[in-house]
């Protein structure tokens, strides 16, 4: 039972947690200096709003906040190999390919805090809507695929792709299954990218697989792998790979970025209930912002001067989005009824007069 929570033979690495660069004979990129420091820069940013938006839920600003931090490789390394015209589909960790698609981290926030379902154009951003429902991102996302295969958008590099972000958890749900048949059988151009944290909130992945969940491919008759989610040159370069795969023709592939959840699966979770503090400080020495920095530091490829720079903007990102985040206007009575449809109800719009109709009855404040 091992086998399921240990990297295995398979596992594909670039960047050690030491900070070493190796090779690796299928899946291999050529990084230079300049996108290295971007990468670093990218996951220090992206922790920076993580661990704000966790202070903030802890001083009653959010009613709820689902942290990524030890997850901005994973993210940060598939959100960076994407193309304009690829799709995303995410569940509610996915912050650091938020961030790749470049939709302001307060818009994430909203959701939170319960001002706003989505407060971004999922069209212009090809990014859509955070999925609570465990799972269900992925059925949608493998109809979005066949939709692609069907509209003749693959089949050459400018091709288009779509990818689906799920945890380990989620592959317990029929309807990641449902999607992996559906996706195999019309050859759908979709990555199905599994980051496994470990804990689906207290259940270890042995708990739920006998087996590597990249070995669950096999079964469906498309490509397995297995990456080190802690090393964001191997994600970015599997990922590159598989999204060229879908484009091309050749999807679905199956990514398991092996990597491990440092916070909680949620701020209403106390994740010492159920793991032990020895398995956190293990992980702590494979962070993945570290590797990157003492690799640049090694490289000569960064100075102090960057890293306090770097250091800087994120301070500067956490007072912005602390500021517009108290500041988000409270929606109106009205938008609940909003988007709820694509066109107009009869019995949903006398539902929203009749609402309307009682609220405006305690304008006076008389209660």
């Amino acid at each position: 039972m091992r086998a399921t929570d240990e990297g295995g033979a398979d596992l594909v690495q670039l960047l050690t947690p030491e900070g070493e660069r190796v090779r690796h004979p299928d899946f291999d990129i050529d990084i230079t200096p300049e996108e290295l420091r971007g990468l670093y820069r990218d996951m220090v940013l992206v922790r920076r709003v993580d661990r704000e938006a966790n202070a903030l839920q802890r001083k009653g600003q959010l009613g709820l906040w689902v942290p990524l931090l030890g997850q901005e490789a994973a993210q940060i390394g598939a959100g960076r190999a994407l193309k304009p015209q690829d799709q995303v589909f995410p569940s509610y960790r996915e912050h650091g390919v938020a961030w790749c698609r470049d939709i302001p981290p307060v818009d994430l926030l909203s959701i939170f805090r319960g001002t706003d379902n989505c407060a971004w154009d999922p069209i212009k951003h090809k990014f859509h809507p955070y999925t609570i429902v465990i799972g269900n991102q992925v059925l949608n996302a493998t109809g979005y695929a066949m939709g692609q295969r069907f509209d003749g958008k693959v089949g050459d590099p400018d091709g288009e792709a779509t990818i689906c972000f799920f945890g380990d958890g989620a592959t317990s749900q029929g309807d990641v299954h449902e999607g992996f048949v559906w996706a195999a059988v019309y050859d759908a151009p979709v990555v199905f990218y599994c980051q496994n944290n470990q804990w689906a909130i207290s259940e270890p992945t042995e708990r739920q697989s006998r087996l590597p969940l990249y070995h669950r491919a096999r079964g469906y008759g498309f490509p397995g792998i297995r990456v080190d989610g802690n090393d964001v040159l191997a994600c970015l370069a599997v990922s590159r790979w598989a999204l060229e795969e879908c484009r091309n023709g050749n999807g679905p592939v199956l990514i398991e970025a092996f990597t491990y959840r440092m916070d909680a699966h949620t701020t209403s979770d106390d994740p010492s209930r159920y793991r032990l503090s020895e398995e956190l400080e293990v992980w702590k020495l494979k962070d993945p912002i570290e590797r990157v920095k003492v690799h640049l530091v090694k490289q000569q490829w960064a100075d102090q001067d960057f890293f306090d720079s770097v250091e800087a903007e994120s301070e500067q990102v956490a007072i912005e989005l602390r500021d517009k985040c108290v500041n988000l206007p409270d929606p109106s009575a009205e938008s609940i009824f909003g988007n709820v449809y694509a066109e107009g109800n009869p019995v949903l719009e006398a539902q929203r007069d009749e609402f309307l109709a009682y609220h405006a009855g305690f304008a006076g404040g008389e209660h």
